[in-house]
């Protein structure tokens, strides 16, 4: 699969509603360039693929909305919705924030979110200038996975964020 082909495939699993085979991803995120941590900085709504993983659903459910980059040592891995609709930084969900780095995985460096208070990656690839396509890593998971799989698009302007929790 060219990077042509992964982008294509990568828009149409996007928008479909049922599972989508990891295996398929895998194929995809091989295709795909790396990123440098520098490059993606800023706010990022986010989205998951339906795999079957046992996280599935799990973000809907915490009203998460995506992650902001404010800089290389600052970045928001849970930017969720309060009741009333206003985002802040699920500080607790995420067992703190985290960072960004340049992290080898599958024999390739790339962007990578390490999370401050948990032993959890989020490996990046571009699909193209305004998206991302994002693989969770967790300690303790075997080299094959099972992994999550997840998206992220450039927010059309800075999320306000509020302080707190």
């Amino acid at each position: 699969m060219d990077v042509r082909e992964a982008r294509d495939r990568f828009q149409e699993l996007r928008q479909k509603n049922g599972p989508v085979d990891p295996a398929e991803l895998d194929e995809i995120w091989a295709a795909l360039d790396t990123v440098r941590p520098e490059d993606i900085l800023g706010a990022w709504r986010g989205g998951e693929f339906r795999t079957g993983h046992p996280l599935d659903g799990a973000l809907a459910k915490a009203r998460w909305y995506g992650k902001t980059f404010v800089a290389l040592h600052d970045a928001k891995p849970l930017i969720c919705r309060d009741a009333s609709g206003g985002l802040y930084s699920d500080r607790e969900l995420g067992k703190g924030e985290a960072s960004l780095w340049t992290v080898e995985f599958r024999g390739e460096p790339t962007a990578t979110m390490v999370y401050d208070g948990q032993p959890v990656f989020d490996h990046f690839k571009q699909v193209d200038d305004t998206t991302l396509m994002g693989i969770m890593n967790v300690k303790g998971v075997p080299p094959e996975g099972p992994f999550f799989y997840f998206f992220l698009e450039r927010a059309p302007e800075a999320p306000h964020e509020e302080e707190g929790a």
